[in-house]
């Protein structure tokens, strides 16, 4: 029987309205029955090591990057690049809002603030510098809402998949009322959806040939003609930023079977001392648009969650997994001070002791 044909009508009506996959869907929750897809798979096959020496390159100084800041600034007043704000979470850590539009200062939500920051820059060079934003079932209604009526500066908003919690013996979650439990299944969603819903066709015909995308609460992460030169001297059609750390750093560059790639926290060997890695990963990527007209075979997370007080399966794809098929540049950048670009924003605590970090953050980079 069809799964749709199993739920409530109005869990299907967000189903086929957010282009829930039943086939793919029916396809992985067999495999976590027969123990195919686990906790095990999660982890990497092969030999994980730290990356070599010249694996991650820094971002040059503002006292040796004329070269570099020129040729940014050149694809900026040519209309080269576009910016992809990742504004799907459900932001449990929130407390269930629409992060994108939680206030930061001033009355200005992260999402006022990074477009914003698109603005200032397509004013600045008289170039189109034109925005996409992907949200989610959760988010998509609200962030519609929000940016509308912006003129020639509103966002092309497009929606990322939905998906449905299992339980860990894999049969459907649900609720005590025998309700479904959707759920956004990742950002790995953007390297297909991106294309699926003609995005990516919409930006090409407007002249774009590299995109920057980033997390709707990473304020740093703004567009800066160094870190798009530096994209564009390396020659590779990945740029991946990452900062110095200490102790566990989370996502990481790392070298597997010799292969420079990015590693999601769960996919390391519960043996690896990940405080040898000194880089964390940001979840910011600099991408070449004519490398996503390929499709890339992302690995399916299974991660476990706690809903209504009971476990609770998902399974999540991230993007910057494309590190693992295609060159990659890692960009070491500075976290935080005048030409900062990263502060960690996980909780509502983070907010309220960050914000003076993320007014800085917001501000134009420091060489503009």
């Amino acid at each position: 029987m069809s799964i749709l044909a199993e739920i409530d009508a109005e869990s299907r009506t967000v189903l086929e309205r957010f282009g829930f996959d039943e086939e793919r869907f029916a396809g992985l929750q067999a495999r976590v029955v027969d123990g195919s897809l686990g906790p095990g798979t999660n982890v990497v096959a092969g030999t994980v090591e730290p990356p070599a020496r010249g694996d991650v390159v820094r971002l040059p100084a503002p006292d040796d990057d004329a070269g570099v800041r020129a040729a940014g600034e050149a694809a900026l007043r040519a209309g080269e690049l576009g910016i992809v704000v990742l504004t799907g979470g459900m932001a449990t850590r929130f407390r269930g809002v629409v992060k994108g539009l939680v206030e930061v200062f001033d009355g200005r939500t992260f999402l006022d603030l990074k477009l914003a920051q698109a603005e200032r820059v397509a004013a600045r060079t008289g170039a189109d510098v034109p925005v996409a934003l992907m949200t989610s079932f959760a988010t998509d209604e609200a962030v519609r809402a929000a940016v509308a009526g912006r003129g020639p500066a509103e966002p092309v908003v497009f929606s990322q998949s939905v998906s449905l919690r299992l339980e860990p013996d894999g049969s459907l979650f649900r609720d005590d009322a025998g309700r479904v439990s959707p759920y956004s299944p990742g950002h790995g969603d953007f390297l297909e959806w991106f294309v699926r819903s003609g995005t990516r066709d919409r930006l090409r015909e407007r002249g774009v040939r590299h995109v920057l995308v980033s997390n709707v609460d990473n304020l740093g992460a703004k567009v800066d003609p160094a870190v798009l030169g530096a994209h564009l001297r390396a020659g590779r059609a990945v740029t991946a930023e990452v900062v110095a750390t200490e102790g566990d750093p989370g996502g990481a560059p790392v070298r597997v079977d010799g292969k420079p790639q990015l590693l999601e926290s769960p996919r390391f060997p519960a043996s690896f001392d990940r405080s040898r890695l000194g880089y964390g990963n940001v979840n910011t990527l600099t991408l070449d648009l004519d490398v996503l007209d390929r499709v890339y075979d992302l690995t399916w997370l299974y991660v476990r969650k706690e809903v209504d007080g009971r476990p609770a399966v998902q399974l999540e794809r991230v993007y910057h997994e494309i590190s693992r098929f295609v060159p990659t540049t890692f960009l070491r950048v500075p976290a935080t001070g005048p030409r900062g670009r990263f502060v960690p924003v996980k909780t509502l605590e983070d907010l309220e002791e960050g914000r003076e970090a993320l007014r800085e953050l917001a501000q134009p980079p420091a060489v503009d």
